[in-house]
């Protein structure tokens, strides 16, 4: 019952469609820990003039280890998800790229893999 709240101001994208898009893909593929859009804050890393927006996120809490770069790599490629440079993957039928998947982003609990902190991008 535990939940995390996180703060994001959709830097890695391009537009905020790109942002709720990449939530939309991560609670679809990974309905166990699902980002649920708590409200809109002012983001501190922008010129005082220039405050920005920044969404607050509540997540799951989930316990446990950090999972292996192999059984990540394992996880994905078999659901189609091909390794194309360190860390990142590509799924060429749904022409989605999933980025940043190290170790830290990825929870290991009891042999299931928890997808904590994803980035997706639907290339055309």
């Amino acid at each position: 019952g535990l939940s995390v709240l996180k703060i994001n101001d959709g830097a890695y994208y391009a537009t905020w469609t790109e942002y709720v898009t990449s939530l939309a893909l991560h609670n679809l593929l990974f309905p166990s820990t699902t980002y649920s859009l708590v409200g809109f804050t002012d983001s501190n890393n922008h010129a005082a003039s220039d405050p920005g927006l920044s969404v607050v996120l509540k997540q799951p809490f989930i316990e446990g280890e950090q999972a292996g770069l192999e059984s990540i790599e394992e996880y994905l490629e078999f659901n189609d998800f091909k390794l194309i440079r360190r860390q990142d993957y590509f799924n060429a039928e749904f022409k989605i790229a999933l980025e940043d998947m190290h170790d830290e982003n990825v929870i290991s609990s009891k042999g299931v893999l928890f997808f904590i902190d994803t980035v997706f991008y639907i290339m055309e």
